[in-house]
Order: structure tokens, then C-alpha cells, then sequence
């Protein structure tokens, strides 16, 4: 049962390691410039000069690959802490302290979730302004925000009365210390893979908002936004839209294998 879950979380960290590596080599070196164009043939099949081909303007794809997935990554670790950070203070807020804070700010985060999240980003990024991606993880951080709120709120509050904080209590800890120093620690099983979930979800979500044009644009290259290209060649360049799909699966299995292992070991199923 122990190697079973193991196997999950292993090949999570893994697969995970790789392509986190990749990812870090593209800020630093592409095979070819990613924005440069007529680097190759325009439409180029997989070859060993260029791996993945090359694009409508001859530039080649596994560089653009590269910078994009760097940039999706980015964009959704940043959208993940922002959410946390704001989330987690919520939620700690209100499921330790409860009373009149906790209903006025859960109210607010219920309204929040109540919307679409798409819809509630493209809200913010049309008043922030397309086309940054600095305003593409804010508008997604604010989204991410309700979700572990309401996670943390339900962790906290379950913690609030234990021995071990009223311990702490009667010892005379601050409700900061009891918070930070005996609550969060004890909250991780649960934060931990509500933050891989987030992970996959902002991956897909700034994926969805380049691909309809509203988050990375070039020249940065972005995943969702060369599969916006790509779709308008699935018959005479398929390569083009199955590289660009499979990095973006492939960002989203690693975490997921990694979340699943963390539930599989916390729940101690196999």
C-alpha cells in the first residue's frame, strides 16, 4: 500500500523535476531564438535541426515551446502563492477567530465563488488591460483567493480546539504564534494538495486566456496562444498543435501525480 502511493508521488517528482528543468534551461538558452523568424522552413516537419518543426514564420517551435512553458509556469506559481497567501489569510482569520469576522468575509467569499472564474478574471483583466502578464496573475490570483479560503477556513477551524492550541493558549502564546507556529504546520495535509489542484487549474486557465487573446502576447511566446495558432493547421502542420498539447498535459500530469500521491499517503489508501 506504502510503495503504491510512493509510486504516484515518485514518478510526480520526476516527471516534475524534468520538465522543471527544462523550463529553467529555456530562461537561460533556446536551441534558436524564440521570436526570431525564418530560423528554419516555414511549417518544417520534426527534424533534427529542429525537434518539434517550425511555425508559420519559420521560427522553431521547440524554443517557443520552452520560453512558453516558462512563462505559463511562472504565471501559475505566482497565481498559486497570491491565492494561497490570500486564501490561507482568510481562512485562518475566520476559522480561528469565527464571530462577526467570520460571516462577513465568508459572505464575501461565497459571492466571489458564486461567479464563473473565467468570467471573474476577464473582469479584472479588462480593467487591469490585457496582454501583461503580471496583470494576468493578478486577476487569476483574486480568483484563486475563495477556493482556499474555504479550504483553510474548514482546516483551521477543526484545529481551533485541540489540546495542543489550548495548551498554547493557557501558556500564554499570542494568537499569532498559535496561528503561524502550532496551527499552519498542522493544516500542510490538506493545503498541500489544494495547492497542486491550483496549480493544474492556473496552468489551464492562463492557457485559456492567451488562447482567446487576452493573456500573453507576443512577442513572448505563450502555450495558449501558439495553440491558438496552431488550430488553423491541424491538417497541413499537426505537429505544431500536438507539441504545444503535450507540454501543456504534461505540466498538468506531473503536478497531478504529485497531489494524488499526497492524498493517497494522507488518507493511507494504496
Amino acid at each position: 500500500m506504502k510503495q503504491k502511493w510512493n509510486g504516484f508521488l515518485k514518478a510526480g517528482l520526476f516527471l516534475t523535476a524534468v520538465l522543471a528543468a527544462l523550463v529553467a534551461l529555456g530562461f537561460f538558452w533556446t536551441p534558436y531564438d524564440p521570436s526570431a523568424m525564418s530560423t528554419g522552413p516555414k511549417l518544417d516537419a520534426p527534424s533534427l535541426q529542429h525537434w518539434m518543426g517550425t511555425d508559420q514564420f519559420g521560427r522553431d517551435i521547440f524554443s517557443r515551446v520552452l520560453q512558453g512553458a516558462g512563462a505559463t509556469s511562472f504565471i501559475a506559481l505566482c497565481t498559486v502563492a497570491t491565492g494561497a497567501a490570500g486564501g490561507v489569510a482568510v481562512g485562518a482569520l475566520t476559522g480561528y477567530f469565527g464571530g462577526l469576522a467570520d460571516e462577513v468575509l465568508m459572505r464575501i467569499n461565497d459571492a466571489l465563488t458564486a461567479f464563473p472564474s473565467i468570467l471573474l478574471a476577464l473582469v479584472v483583466i479588462s480593467i487591469l488591460g490585457p496582454g501583461n502578464k503580471y496583470n494576468v496573475i493578478i486577476a487569476l490570483g483574486l480568483v484563486f483567493i475563495p477556493s482556499f479560503a474555504r479550504i483553510s477556513r474548514t482546516a483551521f477551524a477543526a484545529l481551533r480546539d485541540v489540546n495542543y492550541v489550548k495548551s498554547a493558549r493557557l501558556m500564554g502564546a499570542g494568537n499569532g504564534r498559535i496561528l503561524l507556529v502550532h496551527m499552519l504546520p498542522n493544516t500542510m495535509s490538506v493545503l498541500l494538495p489544494a495547492v497542486t489542484i491550483g496549480f493544474n487549474n492556473a496552468v489551464l486557465a492562463e492557457a485559456s486566456m492567451s488562447f482567446l487573446g487576452i493573456g500573453v502576447k507576443p512577442p513572448d511566446a505563450s502555450l495558449g496562444y501558439m495553440l491558438s495558432e496552431a488550430q488553423g493547421m491541424l491538417l497541413g502542420a499537426p505537429w505544431y498543435a500536438v507539441s504545444v498539447g503535450i507540454t501543456i498535459v504534461l505540466l498538468v500530469f506531473s503536478v497531478g501525480l504529485i497531489g494524488e500521491g499526497l492524498l493517497r499517503r494522507d488518507k493511507g489508501v494504496g
